[in-house]
């Protein structure tokens, strides 16, 4: 199971932190990431960690401006957002790949207001 949490709404130029905490199949995910999905537009990658790791992999339209961390002894990936846009609205997902399957969180919801 993943769980969001950390969204809401800020004005342009702000910060959030997104957390998603995995539990039960997913806490040993090897791989861990978030997507986003807009109004009216497909779901797209934003950014992913490889868990036994430091390396991680971002969107070229959130690099220098997102971070993805994790605390492995909370089995939980953070998602840093500073700079915000109003581009970056979205509903962002939590994803973790895993031997048996991928996994999706529920979402939160980010607005970003002008």
């Amino acid at each position: 199971q993943l769980v969001e949490s950390g969204g809401g709404l800020v004005p342009a130029g702000g910060s959030l932190r997104l957390s998603c905490a995995a539990s039960g199949r997913t806490s040993n995910a090897p791989d861990i990431g978030w997507y986003r999905q807009a109004p009216g537009e497909v779901r797209e990658f934003v950014a992913r960690i490889i868990w036994n790791t430091d390396i991680t992999y971002y969107a070229d339209s959130v690099k220098g401006r997102f971070t993805i961390s994790r605390d492995t002894t909370k089995n939980t990936v953070f998602l840093q957002m500073n700079s915000l846009k109003p581009e970056d609205t979205a509903i962002y997902y939590c994803k973790a790949w895993t031997s048996s399957g991928d996994y999706w969180g529920q979402g939160t919801q980010v607005t970003v207001s002008t």
